[in-house]
This record gives structure tokens, C-alpha cells and sequence, in this order.
């Protein structure tokens, strides 16, 4: 994870470009293809001794509620105009339509709604690749997996989220934008490289494509990538409503009873105007994530009420069958990295060398000797997702926490993994 400024013109994970100065400029390559591509927690009351006799059925029922897979079509009926709507008003939109508790936006980064959105900035492509995938999970390293707690850091903090118990059962969800924001983000490279020709801007890769924040063509991305951000926080809360459907189905109980309250919903490819200081001074600053985490410090005023005194949840997804964790965010990293942590561990090989070099079979048993159970729509995943594939998620995290831009919090073990 590195920062950039825009006078300096270099590009990292967390880029910061100031919105007051005039050169400032938006890259939809500094927020990735897949806008608003996140994780979601959700907390349970059951513990492993609940879930373990029943593990494989339950990876089956969140495997049909959930659809999965490259294409995949979502189950939630959604017209063009439950589109239009949902791009405007994200997650307000899923809590009118009896998707979502009034509690979840609560704990989610933005509340689950970015303001700024415009719908007619979202080309016709984009709204036709997005309309039948409302509530699907995707493919690649997107999952949904329940996970049980197995090691507390800091238990005043996991104590507040409600996670505090070795053995409670979760689950976690991370997905994006699906091919929404894919097409929003390709749709304003195109139109981006025609500004820059015309404003002289010059950059070594297509895909670092940009144009200068109060440009039209710099408007029109960032209210279309807000409406793709409204569409990712829609589609993990409806992902969430099937989980919760799911799970009470399995143990004839409700998601209330079962205490299915989200502990927060972060993104990790994203850009917002955010307050940071710059050489002393109090600064607007427009901040790219990409493959980087928002981590705000405790009393921070966009972080909830329930969190005030511990700092934001940093969520940090592992891979098909390692761990992940639950961090909180913290002062230090609030002024070194703009409030800013990893997102998780990148590939440590290509999807092609994982394919050609990994056993099919021998990843399956691995994974059954670990007890995780598994459900996957393409056999191919297997290979390209194994934990072989990636770097050590555990050695990722404990280099932020040692650096102080984050604090371990909440050590998470998958039991059930769901994928594309």
C-alpha cells in the first residue's frame, strides 16, 4: 500500500490527490474495474458445536441462496426502475424494499450511500450488464464463507462488535459491482483518454487514465462510480438477506433471534473526498483505494457510535481456506497513510500458474483436512483461489499492526466456503 499526490503524478493502493488544487485529477485506475469491491461481516449467536453436525448442509443451503458464478443471475426481482433506484440511493433503497434491517447501514462505510450519485451518468451497457445481477456473488476471489472466531487480540474492541467468543460462528462476505461497475470504469478510461489529449495530460499506462476532478468528463466518473458503489453495498445487502434466509432455514429460527446484526461493511476500491492533514493544514483531499481499506481512528466522526471508542473495523478477507481478520483503524495510521490499511494478501502466482501447477484433487483434500467444507461453481476456481496462490495473509497483517496503521482486533477460521 502507497500514497500519491497528484503534483507528483506516481500511483500506489492509497492515492491521495487534493481537491482544492487545480491539477488535481480522479483515476478511475486508482479505484479498479470492480467499484466498491468489499467485505461484510456478520455476527451469529450459534457457536462451532452448533454449525459443525451440520456443516456441509449449511455450505449446501448458502450455495443455492446465494447464486454464484461468472454470469450468474440474481434471484431479487429487480426492474429498471428498482435499478435506477438502487444506483441513487443505495442501501436506503434495500431497507425500503424489506432487504436489509435499519441497523445494517449503521454499520456500514458511507452508511451504504454515497450522495453523490447520478443514474443517468451510468451508460445503458452498464445498466443491462448489472440489472440481472442484483444479489449475486461473482466468481475470481469473490466468496461467502462462515467463519468462526478463534482468536481475540483485543477484547474491549471484539467485545463491542459482538464478537468476542472463541468458537462464535460468522460470515463473510466479499463481493463488488459486479459487471456494473466494470463497465462504469471502462466506459470513463475511454472517455478520459479523449481529456487528456485535449488537457496535455501524459501517463505511462492506458489504464492510469485520468482528468482533472471539476472536468466533466472527471464529474461524470465520479457520480457514475458513486451509483456503482450504491450497487455493491445493494448487492451485499441482499446477499446478506439470503444468508440470513439461509441460516434461519437450516435452524428452524430467525436472523433476529439468530442475532445476524452486520459488524460492518468496508470497501476496498473506492475514491471520496475525505478532511486529512497536509503540512499542517486541514486539507479536502480526494482519496483512491485501491486494494486498500478505509481504517478512520476511534472518535472519528464517520465512524459509528458503536465504534467511537475502539476505532473503524478493518475487515481483511483471506483466501479459500486461510484465515482472515478483523482490525480496527488507528491515530497513527490516520496521519501516515490517510487513514488507510491493506486490504488483504495479493496473488503470490498467476490464475494461469496456479491452474497449470496445482492439483485439483490435492487442493480438495487439503481443504477437507482442515474441515472446511467447500462449494464451488467452476472446478477451475479450486486451483486459482488455493491458498497456494496467495501470499500470507497473517504476515500481511501483522506488518500493519507492527507498523501501528492498524491494530489486530479478531482472528477468524473458515469452516464453509462458497465460491464462483
Amino acid at each position: 500500500m502507497c500514497v500519491f499526490i497528484s503534483c507528483t503524478s506516481s500511483i500506489g493502493h492509497s492515492c491521495c490527490l487534493s481537491h482544492v488544487v487545480l491539477q488535481a485529477v480522479v483515476s478511475p485506475g486508482g479505484v479498479g474495474f470492480d467499484i466498491n469491491c468489499g467485505v461484510r461481516l456478520i455476527r451469529t449467536n450459534l457457536t462451532l458445536a452448533d454449525v459443525e453436525p451440520v456443516k456441509e448442509q449449511l455450505a449446501q443451503s448458502l450455495f443455492d441462496h446465494i447464486p454464484v458464478g461468472v454470469g450468474s443471475q440474481g434471484i431479487i426481482p429487480t426492474s429498471a426502475a428498482d435499478l435506477e433506484a438502487a444506483l441513487e440511493m443505495g442501501m436506503d433503497w434495500s431497507l425500503r424494499e424489506g432487504y436489509s434491517w435499519a441497523e445494517d447501514k449503521e454499520h456500514c462505510e458511507e452508511y451504504g450511500r454515497m450522495l453523490n450519485a447520478d443514474p443517468s451518468k451510468v451508460s445503458a451497457r452498464a445498466k443491462k450488464r448489472g440489472l440481472p445481477q442484483m444479489g449475486t456473488l461473482g466468481a475470481g476471489n469473490h466468496y461467502a464463507e462462515i467463519q468462526v472466531v478463534e482468536e481475540v487480540f483485543d477484547a474491549p474492541a471484539a467485545c463491542k462488535m459482538g464478537i468476542d467468543t472463541p468458537g462464535q460462528v460468522c460470515i463473510m462476505i466479499h463481493s463488488g459491482s459486479r459487471g456494473l461497475g466494470h463497465q462504469v470504469a471502462t466506459d470513463a478510461l475511454v472517455e478520459m483518454e479523449a481529456a487528456m489529449a485535449r488537457d496535455g495530460i501524459i501517463t505511462n499506462d492506458r489504464q492510469l487514465a485520468c482528468a482533472r476532478i471539476d472536468s466533466k468528463e472527471g464529474q461524470n466518473y465520479l457520480q457514475a462510480m458513486a451509483c456503482a458503489a450504491n450497487y455493491a453495498w445493494v448487492n451485499r445487502s441482499s446477499m446478506t438477506f439470503l444468508a440470513r434466509q439461509a441460516f434461519a432455514k437450516m435452524f428452524n429460527s430467525t436472523p433476529d433471534d439468530l442475532d445476524m446484526a452486520v459488524v460492518y461493511d468496508v470497501s476496498h476500491n473506492i475514491a471520496k473526498v475525505e478532511e486529512h492533514m497536509v503540512d499542517g493544514k486541514l486539507v479536502k483531499l480526494l482519496v483512491h483505494r485501491k486494494g486498500s481499506t478505509r481504517a478512520f481512528p476511534p472518535h472519528h466522526p464517520l465512524i459509528p457510535v458503536d465504534y467511537q471508542l475502539t476505532g473503524q473495523p478493518v475487515l481483511i478477507g483471506g483466501t479459500m481456506g486461510t484465515c482472515s481478520y478483523v482490525l480496527t483503524g488507528t491515530e497513527k495510521g490516520f496521519e501516515e497513510t490517510f487513514g488507510s490499511t491493506c486490504h488483504g494478501a495479493g496473488r503470490a502466482r498467476s490464475r494461469n500458474s496456479s491452474r497449470h501447477k496445482l492439483d485439483y484433487q490435492q487442493v480438495l483434500d487439503s481443504l477437507k483436512a482442515k474441515g472446511i467444507a467447500i462449494r464451488v461453481a467452476s472446478p477451475k476456481l479450486v486451483m486459482e483461489e488455493a491458498p497456494q496462490s496467495y501470499k500470507d495473509v497473517t504476515a500481511v497483517v501483522d506488518t500493519c499492526h507492527e507498523a501501528g496503521i492498524s491494530k489486530k482486533t479478531v482472528k477468524l477460521r473458515p469452516i464453509a466456503v462458497v465460491k464462483g
